[in-house]
């Protein structure tokens, strides 16, 4: 399968204007993607859990205009201009337009919304970006007068990688891999697929608790960090931990082996922080509240006897997972002993969910 077959035939019907809004849902990734290619291609494969409650609202009106030779756009986030997203936007324009040969024929508004902070690590950009592909793919139907309510989500998902590459994750729910491996049929490094193999009940209804830790803007950008990868002393050992860890979860993920589950989670999470302390410029993006908070997992966990576990993205922030049977005690848990390290006491209740959607269309 090639990159070719997302290349459009002529549309067969023209639209003069519209709007769209589509949502798409954060992921938190299981096994970690830290370091790509050219074309956001990645260095190793991963696999996410698709969420639910955080998620990005994106409407993009659109209208024809004469001037047909260069980009045409304004982003607003929650109704406030924001120029310094148009660099992003341009440059993701610039990397499609062969697959969406429309993107010069309008003026485009883009009127976005999350339901978490900005840039705080909770991938913003996986579901901002897979929100737009969205609608641009929505927009494309639309041309070819096709059915809107049949999303072309493999298309969708390819165009969101190149935006942002944990964006591909993002279009479908609720466990996605994204990357080539040799024991997952079908995966791919061009888009998010679904995990094609049995899942025990046990990960069916996942639970995400995403402690605050700090909601501010990251100190490194993570296309940054990624760079930082080319060079990396340990690069390529830690590519081929990402293949291993990703086959030994298809045989935890079919026999619910909840005690492996956590050990590969956990060291996933521990590892791409490692990364970042090891790369030239070194840098840390985890808090003394995220540290307290792991060690307060981990105390919780050997006293009770709990499957709760934790992972990071790129930033201080924790994600706490565990089985929906457990909710209560965990959501007890945080109250009397995690909350206090959370920024104004503040985390999101979240868990799996299906993955973006068309809210409407005009």
């Amino acid at each position: 399968m090639t990159v070719n077959e997302f290349l459009p035939k002529p549309y067969p019907i023209a639209i003069a204007n519209g709007s769209i809004t589509c949502a798409a849902p954060s992921n938190i990734a299981l096994v970690k993607y830290w370091g790509k290619k050219k074309d956001q291609i990645p260095e190793n494969p991963s696999i996410s859990f698709t969420l639910s409650a955080c998620k990005t609202i994106t409407t993009l009106h659109y209208k024809k205009k004469k001037d047909q030779d260069q980009f045409s756009f304004d982003i607003y986030l929650d109704g406030i201009p924001k120029p310094d997203f148009k660099p992003k936007i341009e440059t993701f324009f610039r990397r499609i337009e062969m697959y969406v040969p429309f993107l010069k024929t309008y003026h485009f508004e883009i009127e976005t919304s999350n339901t978490f902070p900005h840039s705080s690590g909770i991938a913003s950009s996986a579901s901002g970006m897979g929100a737009l592909a969205l609608c641009l793919v929505q927009l494309e139907q639309k041309l070819n007068a096709e059915n809107a309510e049949e999303s072309n989500y493999k298309k969708a998902s390819f165009l969101a990688r190149l935006g942002s590459g944990s964006a591909c994750r993002s279009l479908e729910g609720e466990l996605i891999v994204w990357g080539e491996h040799a024991k997952i049929e079908g995966s791919s490094d061009n888009f998010g697929t679904k995990y094609p193999y049995e899942v025990h009940e046990h990960f069916k209804d996942y639970q995400d608790v995403i402690l605050l830790v700090d909601k501010g803007e990251k100190q490194v950008s993570s296309t940054l960090g990624h760079n930082l990868m080319h060079e990396h002393p340990y690069a390529e050992r830690r590519f081929e931990q990402a293949h291993e860890h990703l086959s030994k979860l298809i045989d935890i993920f079919k026999t619910g082996n909840l005690d492996r589950f956590v050990a590969i989670v956990e060291s996933e999470a521990l590892t791409l922080h490692a990364m970042m302390m090891t790369s030239m410029p070194y840098f840390i993006l985890m808090k003394p509240n995220t540290l307290h908070i792991i060690n307060a997992i981990w105390k919780f966990r050997q006293n009770t006897g709990s499957k709760v576990c934790f992972t990071l993205d790129a930033g201080a922030n924790v994600h706490l997972l565990f089985p929906k049977q457990e909710k209560d005690s965990v959501l007890k848990f945080i109250e009397s002993d995690l909350a206090k390290f959370c920024q104004n006491g503040h985390y999101i209740n979240d868990q799996l969910g299906l993955g973006a959607e068309l809210l409407g269309s005009k």
